[in-house]
């Protein structure tokens, strides 16, 4: 398999929403450097679609209000070109109170969680705000709900479903509509040597049964579109966490969260990004 690695130069104030665009064009994920963002898609997409959407986006920025002058090239990464810069650039990381992210090759005894994450497959490496805000609520809520299903929507590289069952959950599903991220989160459930986890193909109408918690870092259209669905499966004692939001988009998902009978009981911000928590009301 091979990749294409796009480089956009943009303005600041352009940044995260291009960053948007290109995780809805399918990007498998991106990382700044210096001024300019690396994006990456795998080599099934149409280039040439890839290339004139991207163009095309310059229209939706000028309407909103935001700079639409911007750049790119790109270039194709077989399959080696591709990973081997991900395992230079690559940095442990340590989450919450007992959690650390780690590549394959990075062998630690710290007495702390590891999560072994494949960083060459992208689709979330724990870097991310909207990752680490959703561990650390899977950390502190593990506690409460006493580790028992949790559902992971949008599952990408398995990271937090990898993290909860390594927290004490005891069973767990995660779904994705992309069989790239079907496949990288069932390498990496390998990894870690975890067992007990579904992986489904598909979207959240697929999934069936209750949950005790239920993450789904997202766009926030999509999150406002399931946020019912959501509801339907979870338990009456229940946790749902929402992430996914840039601040100022989280008003959307906080109405349909509401609207779908639940509450939100958290909020938290890091940088530029929204993560709700959220619990059926108790009368």
């Amino acid at each position: 398999m091979g990749y294409y690695e796009f480089i956009l130069t943009a303005a600041d104030e352009a940044r995260e929403t291009l960053i948007e665009k290109a995780f809805s064009m399918g990007c498998l994920g991106c990382h700044e450097k210096g001024r300019s963002l690396v994006v990456h898609f795998t080599d099934t997409c149409d280039i040439i679609k890839l290339r004139d959407e991207l163009r095309a986006f310059r229209s939706s920025l000028r309407d909103a209000g935001l700079s639409s002058e911007f750049s790119f090239d790109y270039l194709y990464l077989s399959e080696r070109d591709w990973n081997e810069p991900w395992k230079k650039r690559f940095i442990p990381i340590e989450v919450g109170e007992r959690l650390s992210i780690l590549p394959p090759w990075e062998n630690r005894d710290d007495g702390r969680i590891h999560v072994i994450i494949d960083p060459g497959m992208a689709f979330g490496t724990g870097h991310h705000e909207t990752t680490k805000a959703c561990l650390v609520l899977i950390e502190r809520f593990t506690k409460e709900l006493k580790g028992k299903k949790v559902l992971d929507v949008g599952t990408g590289s398995g990271i937090l479903v990898i993290a909860a069952l390594k927290l004490g959950y005891e069973e767990g599903t995660g779904v994705d509509i992309d069989p790239l991220a079907i496949d990288a989160a069932k390498r990496n459930l390998l990894l870690n040597r975890i067992g007990n986890v579904e992986i489904l193909e598909g979207s959240i109408s697929d999934v069936d049964g209750t949950y005790d918690l239920i993450v789904a870092n997202l766009m926030p259209e999509i999150l406002v579109r399931i946020t019912h669905r959501i509801a339907s499966l979870l338990e009456n004692s229940g946790i749902a966490i929402f992430s996914g939001m840039l601040i100022g988009q989280e008003s959307l998902v906080i109405t349909a969260i509401e609207k779908a009978g639940l509450r939100v009981i958290e909020i938290s911000v890091d940088n530029r990004w929204v993560t709700l928590a959220s619990e059926r009301p108790k009368y």
